[in-house]
């Protein structure tokens, strides 16, 4: 866990623990409650600067009003900030009880509603005209006794019938107004056309829209200027037009129909803000540039296949089951009646009102799957657990081991536990306690490729711990327990730095590299990396200073083409593997439609996986990324990402999840395909920092086509948020451990569940097989002998081993050798080299139409570090080469 800098806590963990009593304080700094507002006609009520946050407070939104210079700010729907000097026409009290919603960032404030404004005003404000005569902070009008160059007379024009000719800039009423001073102001502002109405009134815009006409004459252009009663300024309902040139003229908006290039089609105006609820959740905010398409290509980017626009300026993505979710009904067309602040000739809503569309393009933008029964797989319960984990990893003895962070368990928990899988029957015989002399919090694991697959961890919470350098060495088989324990001494065998939420690869070389994390105890930047066994002097990343603390836990990976990946934060980039200098920055990835600094690693936390190599191994390496969240709001993101980085021209393709998962689990499966679970629906990963769990499992086809991969699987009882884990055992199910969110909401977790592909369900046989080499060269050929001969197709697959923790399987990697068979003997092709299939143990099965058998573990590569000789010293066992 890393705790949360100050100003960094995320909004939702504070609904948690909702105060006991709600209030609407009396003011805000210098702003002091004015009252409860409904929202105007046709526009906001405060419509000249606006915000939205899901760390929503009165008094950040008072900061960016403040320094906006406006009277007014007002805060609805919990999240949304309004800032203005005057209300706009059709804005009147609400009771105070109206305003209602918890603010996002503060649950103690009231931040309005549905349809409702919380609204402080400036501590000192003349209040009696808010309507039409509160004093500006806007440019002041110049006094003007000239036209500004190029202008000239257009005429008296009418005004309103269908809404406002001029409505794109409104000027504070003037008691000084003249034709002059406003075509003086409204030029200042770069716009072409100004008209002045009723004494004091002047309009600023770029063409005349709704319709507007000439009158025959000037007779209806008829009431004086404040500032010059031998002229007039416009009449009732009139504006005289002045502008730099012909103004040009635009009928009234009409819904957009047309140029959407048979992909979305129009549904209606349908309503919004039933029961204080947005229809569809994605909110965006386009000032003055909104149009149909320009939303409606943002929400088909990001895989969202309803789209609504509303007050003009605002777009909104989400799902076409979501207005059903929501009651939403189709109401009057007159009801959408707000031009696009982009597009003038276009309807986009209304108040409270979306104009609302659906893709109907030939390709959908994604389709989910839904197995049904055991075709879905299922969850159970293993065995009764007796450790919290906060890193998983099995042993090439068929053992689990079980790390756990201090103080997390019961007072004597030592910290390490083995499980032995062939024992679950026997809660006695299957855990063996071990034990660690510093804490593995948050620290990096992977498995060396020594001849004993000894399991390393590197790192951890504070002080010594940081510097951590531990190692055991799996001893026993099933049902004989093994001895060995943990190593550790921090005086002979240490980092060069400390680390906290580091992570760690092992090389081609056969050395581990351990990448970036933090000096410990929530820390600054720790933003270097450095070798084991020590070589060299550690190296220090820019990429990592810069772009912490959203880079913890980075993913790596060795490519085919030589180079190192490595993703963290929204970045990624190619490493050169001797200088580590960077060789490709990779484009940035796709995160939240509403965000694009949102993240994929530690705290913003998704997962990763490499996607499947297939022999000969001629395609590129492909690296996919599911879930995530978005910086400072903690809005999950409900998407996988893949690329491929080595293509020539590499970019991300974004797939979208049935629901939003943020410290989402991955666990490569046998047949290449994932199985994506764990993890919560809002939030970032932390203590206490996340909520609402996602219960479901998801399997992810990478041989099906872009957007039709994910199947919606079974679902689990437990929440399985902060520190849980997910590893593919040699059986091939799955472990699913862990959950330590400390909320006071949800316990930390002890019970040990498995999920159960539908492989295993299938009922076709199940294959079984020996092989006595398990120490393979590259290249070599491998002799498998099945127990019968083969009634269907068969193939191999590898899959490295795996160090889990915090959504990061470190190790990960999933290859499919080329395999013959005759009768009942196969020959298995090794990997042809150390960048298809970096040196160390990986799980190997043998598949049969599908049905992987139960696997074992083979080295791949030898140790070419000589790992097995290392570390000097006689507090380590070192298994020799």
């Amino acid at each position: 866990m890393r705790l949360t800098r100050a100003g960094q806590a995320l909004s939702s963990a504070l609904l948690l623990s909702v105060a006991s009593a709600q209030s609407q304080p009396a003011s805000i700094d210098d702003y002091i409650w004015y009252g409860c507002r409904t929202e105007a006609t046709s526009t906001r009520a405060l419509n000249s600067y606006s915000y939205a946050d899901d760390g929503m407070t009165l008094e950040t939104c008072h900061d960016f009003c403040s320094a906006k210079g406006t009277t007014y700010f007002g805060t609805e729907y919990g999240r949304e900030c309004y800032c203005g000097s005057k209300f706009q026409s059709g804005s009147v009290s609400a009771p105070a009880s109206d305003c209602n919603q918890a603010c996002a960032g503060d649950s103690s404030e009231y931040c309005g509603a549905g349809n409702r404004l919380s609204v402080y005003v400036l501590n000192g404000t003349d209040t009696s005209t808010a309507t039409s005569t509160i004093t500006s902070t806007a440019a002041p009008i110049p006094v003007a006794t000239n036209f500004p160059t190029g202008w000239s007379a257009q005429g008296c024009w009418q005004d309103g019938p269908n809404g406002r000719i001029l409505p794109t800039y409104e000027a504070p009423d003037n008691d000084n107004l003249t034709p002059q001073s406003c075509a003086q102001l409204c030029d200042s502002m770069n716009y072409t056309v100004s008209g002045t109405e009723y004494y004091r009134q002047c309009f600023c815009g770029n063409a005349i829209y709704n319709g507007g006409v000439r009158g025959k004459d000037d007779s209806m252009c008829n009431t004086p200027c404040s500032g010059d009663s031998d002229v007039n300024c416009g009449g009732a309902g009139y504006l005289t037009i002045y502008s730099k040139g012909t103004p040009q003229t635009y009928q009234p908006p009409v819904v957009q129909t047309g140029g959407l290039n048979g992909t979305w089609t129009y549904q209606g105006c349908y309503n919004d803000n039933l029961n204080n609820a947005r229809t569809l959740p994605w909110q965006l905010i386009f000032p003055g540039t909104l149009t149909a398409t320009t939303c409606l290509h943002q929400c088909a980017q990001f895989g969202y296949a309803a789209a609504g626009l509303e007050y003009g300026e605002e777009c909104y993505c989400g799902d076409p089951g979501d207005f059903t979710t929501a009651g939403s009904t189709k109401q009057p067309e007159t009801d959408c009646n707000i031009a696009c602040a982009g597009n003038a000739s276009a309807i986009c809503g209304g108040g409270s009102r979306l104009s609302t569309y659906f893709w109907t393009g030939s390709t959908p933008l994604y389709v989910f799957h839904y197995p049904q029964g055991n075709n879905a797989g299922t969850y159970s319960n293993l065995v009764g657990g007796v450790v919290t984990p906060l890193m998983t990893m099995q042993s090439i003895t068929g053992k689990v081991t079980f790390l756990e962070k201090w103080g997390t368990g019961a007072a004597n928990s030592t910290g390490a536990y083995e499980l032995d899988l062939s024992q679950t029957g026997n809660f006695s015989r299957a855990w063996r306690t071990m034990h660690l002399k510093t804490d593995v919090f948050c620290s990096a694991g992977v498995i060396l490729p020594d001849k004993a697959g000894r399991q390393l961890t590197v790192g951890g919470w504070s002080l010594d711990s940081t510097y951590g350098v531990r190692l055991y060495t799996p001893d026993g088989s099933p049902g004989v327990p093994g001895v060995n324990d943990w190593e550790e001494n921090v005086s002979v065998l240490k980092l060069q730095r400390g680390r906290w939420y580091p992570s760690a690869m092992v090389m081609t070389n056969g050395s581990v590299l351990v990448v970036g994390g933090e000096i410990g105890s929530n820390d600054k930047a720790e933003p270097t990396l450095e070798l084991l066994p020590t070589a060299g002097p550690y190296l220090y990343m820019d990429w990592l200073a810069r772009t912490d603390p959203n880079n913890l836990y980075p993913f790596l990976a060795v490519l085919p083409g030589g180079g190192i990946f490595v993703g963290y934060w929204n970045e990624a980039r190619i490493l050169n593997e001797v200088t580590f200098a960077t060789t490709k920055v990779l484009p940035n990835m796709p995160g939240s439609v509403i965000n694009p600094l949102s993240g994929r690693t530690y705290p913003l936390e998704g997962a990763s996986v490499l996607l499947p190599q297939i022999a000969p191994y001629t395609d590129p390496l492909g690296v996919l990324m599911c879930g995530g969240s978005t910086e400072g709001g903690g809005q999950a993101l409900d998407n996988c990402v893949s690329i491929y980085p080595e293509a020539a021209n590499p970019t991300w393709t974004l797939e979208r999840m049935p629901s939003k998962r943020v410290m989402a689990c991955m666990a490569p499966l046998p047949d290449g395909t994932y199985l994506i679970a764990n993890g919560a629906k809002q939030g970032v990963a932390g203590f206490g920092l996340a909520d609402d769990p996602n219960l479901n499992a998801l399997l992810y086809d990478p041989t099906k086509p872009v957007g039709q991969r994910i199947s919606v699987m079974a679902n689990t009882t437990v929440a399985r948020l902060y520190h849980s884990e997910a590893i593919t055992l040699l059986d091939g199910r799955v472990l699913i451990t862990g959950s330590d969110p400390e909320d006071g909401k949800h316990p930390q977790e002890i019970r040990v569940e498995v999920f159960t592909p539908p492989y295993l369900y299938s009922g076709k046989p199940r294959p079984t097989f020996t092989i006595t080499n398990k120490d393979w060269s590259y290249g070599g050929k491998i002799t498998v002998t099945l127990a019968a001969v083969p009634t269907g197709t068969i193939k191999a697959s590898l899959l490295g081993a795996v160090s889990s923790t915090h959504g990061n399987s470190m190790g990960a990697r999933t290859l499919f050798p080329a395999v013959s068979c005759v009768a009942t003997v196969c020959t298995v092709t090794a990997p042809p080299n150390k960048y298809i299939s970096p040196p160390g143990w990986y799980q190997f099965y043998i598949l049969q139409d599908g049905i992987p058998a139960v696997g074992q573990y083979v080295r791949i590569g030898g140790d070419p570090g000589k790992l097995g000789n290392w570390p000097a010293g006689s507090d380590f066992t070192r298994p020799g080469v």
